[in-house]
């Protein structure tokens, strides 16, 4: 079945694609060099530690860096695991194709490492979001898992919707199939942030991890609306 992209092109959101292109356009004049390694450094650790604490993970700031920087640091093995994790995917971040579905499976693996078993692979049985005791959504059946992606990629790479309406229906297709065991979230807005960036580079230092984080209730709200959307129980795929 040929992609049927799951939005339509409004009046808003054409005026929200142009309000964030300005401003871009704002940072990109002045940003200097010698800033933009400092900043890229900062905001590579909001990034990290805003993706992370959406997932549950406790490390401040502070001690991602401390961890970036080599030093000791007293937390839970797991959470520290992740933030390593995080920290070898976000260097490998301009190697990644984001049309490249080995690319995200590698990216996986490296982000997922020693977490789970099926690091780098799609998931082999069911998955299901929980919202407390409540089951929010029912994600596809893993049979039918690799041929979506495959759908999804192909989409993206052939599209010619700009990067900030691409990025986020990708991002909202992938958290819908929920292609693996654990890490879909991290790994969703990982790839956004990489076709935003192939997009603008700027994009490449920008903590949108972080402002999703500070807004998480509005972005997972705006995940629930459109799985409500009469139409929407199967994927667009």
């Amino acid at each position: 079945m040929k992609y049927q992209q799951p939005y339509i092109i409004t009046a808003d959101i054409l005026n929200r694609v142009a309000a964030i292109s300005e401003a871009i356009g704002r940072l990109t004049v002045l940003t200097d060099q010698a800033r933009a390694l400092q900043l890229r450094r900062i905001n590579r650790i909001r990034t990290i530690h805003g993706s992370l604490a959406i997932e549950g993970n406790t490390l401040s700031e502070a001690q991602i860096t401390a961890i970036l920087e080599g030093k000791r640091v007293i937390a839970p093995p797991r959470e520290v695991q992740e933030v390593k994790n995080a920290l070898a995917a976000y260097d490998l971040f301009h190697t990644w194709k984001p049309y490249t579905e080995k690319d995200l499976l590698q990216a996986h693996r490296i982000l997922i490492s020693g977490l789970i078993d099926e690091a780098g692979l799609y998931r082999h049985g069911g998955v299901g979001v929980m919202g407390g005791q409540q089951v929010i959504h029912m994600a596809p059946p893993a049979d039918r898992v690799p041929h979506l992606m495959v759908d999804l990629f192909g989409w993206l790479a052939n599209t010619d919707a700009h990067p900030l309406i691409a990025s986020s229906v990708f991002h909202y297709e992938f958290e819908f199939i929920h292609p693996f065991t654990d890490g879909n979230g991290r790994m969703g807005r990982l790839w956004q942030s990489l076709i935003l960036a192939r997009g603008n580079p700027l994009f490449a230092d920008i903590p949108v991890e972080s402002l999703i984080f500070e807004n998480h209730a509005e972005y997972y709200q705006a995940i629930q609306e459109r799985d409500s959307v009469p139409g929407s129980v199967e994927p667009s795929l």
